[in-house]
């Protein structure tokens, strides 16, 4: 089993989840090339991990060389050609399956041929975008946690057809970042969200039946759990139209009712009350 040696990343995507894995990647020392749909995205994602690194520096957590030779190590682009040289790419993309399958079909034939290619999805069929190339063995899910640079964990995910070899070239870059990696088979929602989702839709069940209030609620589960944050701070941090996407693919997969995404919720969304990003979720939140 020969583990490839990673020298050069390509990151599809730099939003929240993308910038953040570029953000690590580069402070790790790989050179990492991003690509976006426009110029003004490029320059966007940019000028947010330059914002980012130089926060970091101004509050004493990143020294300014090291800052700077972060910066140095990352370029955006708009052409997925582009990535042509990389030893990895990682995809962090929008959930949207069919589009993933045919970005893992360019890939295959732009990346060189022992380039491992991986996808960031939380929800999405690996296996799909993996029989979408001629190399299936090379395709693996790295399944990031949000804010990147803060989330200790990744999911490896292997689908039926991938190799050892890539599945441990995975492991050690997601090492060599910083992060902690587990297993995981290719099976809808993984691990952690497999477990947290049907969690998170019972609590809003809980309150849909009237039991007790919001606040009640998320304090019995910090206090008497041990939870950072009761279920729906947590709900309004992920955002509800998020949560109610992953429930919905995970109903598809397995049709067990305590997937399906409870009516509130359905309304909530529908309604626009989305949580933070929207500035009202189960709670409400300041503009500023």
């Amino acid at each position: 089993m020969l583990i490839m040696a990673i020298r050069s990343v390509g990151v599809i995507g730099c939003g929240l989840m993308g910038g953040g894995i570029v953000q690590v990647t580069a402070q790790a020392g790989y050179s990492v090339l991003f690509a976006e749909a426009s110029d003004e995205l490029v320059k966007r994602g940019l000028g947010r991990l330059r914002d980012t690194l130089e926060g970091l520096t101004a509050k004493g957590k990143l020294e300014a060389r090291a800052k700077d030779q972060a910066l140095s190590r990352i370029a955006g682009t708009t052409r997925l050609e582009d990535l042509k040289a990389c030893d990895l790419v990682i995809e962090a993309m929008t959930e949207n399956q069919a589009l993933k399958n045919e970005t893992f079909a360019k890939l295959d034939r732009i990346c060189p041929p022992g380039a491992v290619l991986a996808t960031n999805t939380s929800s999405c069929n690996v296996t799909a975008m993996a029989a979408a190339t001629k190399r299936p063995g090379q395709v693996v899910g790295m399944h990031f946690f949000n804010p990147v640079p803060l989330m200790k964990l990744v999911e490896v995910v292997r689908t039926i057809l991938t190799d050892e070899a890539a599945v441990q070239t995975a492991t050690e870059f997601v090492r060599a970042v910083g992060k902690v990696p587990v297993q995981a088979k290719d099976a809808t929602a993984f691990i952690v969200n497999r477990l947290l989702v049907p969690y998170l839709l019972d609590a809003i069940r809980v309150y849909e039946g009237g039991l007790a209030s919001l606040e009640d609620i998320d304090a019995a589960m910090k206090l008497g759990c041990g939870y950072p944050m009761g279920p729906f701070t947590l709900l309004d941090l992920v955002g509800l139209d998020t949560t109610m996407y992953v429930a919905e693919v995970m109903f598809e997969e397995f049709r067990e009712p305590r997937y399906a995404p409870p009516p509130l919720l359905k309304r909530m969304v529908m309604a626009g009350h989305l949580g933070r990003k929207t500035g009202r979720g189960f709670y409400t939140y300041d503009a500023t």
